[in-house]
């Protein structure tokens, strides 16, 4: 690392750079009534595409800005990608209709893949061990705070120049940070150690991958997973809005429920050693859709007011709580026989997970009809195809030996 940049200084600047997708996604919750007013008003749920456009194409980024940095180097993949969010960030400012902002949101969520995967690469490049470990920790502290933070942030930008000045906020938000990156941080990856862009090494990959009965069981609940959280996002605001009535509260209790999930990353590292991944994440499973079978009954006996309103931020909590017990046990143990490929392999997970559950989350969103019982039958349905698949994945023999490499 350059000897002009402290190491505090650099684990601020990867936060940021990490932060932006929280950043650009959270922060839209407090917009969403005014843009369905504003550019969908005879279809309000479309006005969720804003959210899963940006993570669908945040997927679709995180396939190749991996290892598109191998090729040309760390900076030169997060510059582009700031420039690509950026130009979409401008273009959903002056969208005049859903249709465009729904592409300018892709394209932010494609140049938002770039810091946000490559930052990681970085901090590959310059540590290593219990130090990479410990720088890693820091960042992620950022990354779980932001999503709690975000919609305060979104509150205030939008009450001082309307919903469309969050837009000039991300573009703010990644022209200081890609400044300060370049102004500040040396290239980490030297061209002697890039390697050549190979389309056919992601299909080997992939290929390679999907021959392993722990990865196609990890990527399969990660896509779960990932479809229950998205779901949660798009639909947490306007059932807090539309069914509850309590818009105005909407920001502290979301900032609550993050700050509290927050702790479900060290609950896991508390207790992964002595009881082991894969019963981990079958007892959060379990426990979540157990929480799902209640507020299901508590609806259907139409349960209503204050209860059923607290019951329902519980159950909301518990959903976002097992992401921090499960996520990160599911991508170690996909890892484990694939460590030859380590880079793609990260790569092939996070976008197929990412844009499958981006896909789901959106059907399901789309159901939304003024009441809580689309989303929890949704959400029932995915945990009840989950909950088998984890109990096949615990019966399977810990993986032995590793297939032809494809670099």
């Amino acid at each position: 690392m350059s000897s002009k940049i402290s190491q505090s200084e650099f684990v601020a600047i990867m936060a940021m750079m990490v932060a932006t997708v929280a950043f650009s996604i959270d922060s839209m919750l407090p917009a969403m009534p005014e843009i369905a007013a504003d550019l969908t008003p005879d279809a309000p749920n479309r006005a969720q595409l804003i959210l899963t456009a940006f993570i669908i194409g945040m997927g679709v980024g995180t396939l190749f800005t991996g290892p598109l940095s191998d090729t040309f180097g760390r900076k030169t993949i997060i510059n582009l990608g700031a420039a690509l969010y950026i130009l979409g960030a401008t273009l959903a400012w002056a969208a005049p209709t859903m249709e465009l902002m729904v592409v300018a949101r892709v394209m932010q969520g494609i140049g938002a893949a770039g810091p946000r995967v490559v930052s990681l690469a970085i901090v590959r490049d310059l540590y290593a061990g219990r130090e990479m470990a410990r720088i890693m920790s820091f960042v992620m502290v950022v990354f779980t705070i932001v999503p709690a933070l975000a919609p305060f942030l979104g509150e205030l930008v939008i009450g001082i120049g309307g919903w469309r000045s969050i837009f000039i906020s991300f573009i703010v938000f990644a022209t200081v940070s890609n400044l300060w990156m370049n102004g500040r941080l040396d290239e980490s990856l030297p061209r002697a150690d890039r390697r050549p862009f190979r389309l056919a090494a992601l299909w080997l990959a992939l290929k390679e991958m999907m021959a392993l009965p722990m990865v196609r069981g990890s990527i399969f609940v990660q896509v779960i997973i990932f479809s229950l959280m998205f779901t949660s996002i798009s639909l947490i605001q306007p059932t807090f809005d539309l069914i509850f009535g309590r818009a105005a509260q909407f920001a502290i209790f979301f900032f609550v429920i993050g700050i509290f999930c927050a702790t479900s990353s060290m609950v896991n590292a508390a207790f992964v050693i002595r009881y082991g991944m894969r019963a981990i994440c079958t007892l959060a499973l379990a426990v979540t859709t157990l929480a799902t079978a209640l507020i299901l009954a508590l609806t259907l006996l139409g349960v209503e007011g204050e209860v059923y309103f607290w019951c329902f931020v519980v159950w909301q909590t518990v959903v976002f709580y097992q992401m921090g017990l499960t996520v990160g046990n599911l991508n170690a143990l996909a890892m484990e026989p694939i460590g030859h490929i380590a880079g793609l392999g990260a790569s092939v997970m996070g976008a197929i997970a990412t844009v499958t559950g981006g896909i789901i989350a959106t059907v399901i969103a789309q159901t939304f009809d003024g009441t809580t019982l689309p989303q929890i039958i949704g959400t029932l349905a995915l945990l009840v195809l989950a909950i088998p698949v984890l109990l096949w994945m615990r019966r399977l023999d810990r993986p032995t030996g590793v297939v032809a490499r494809t670099d």
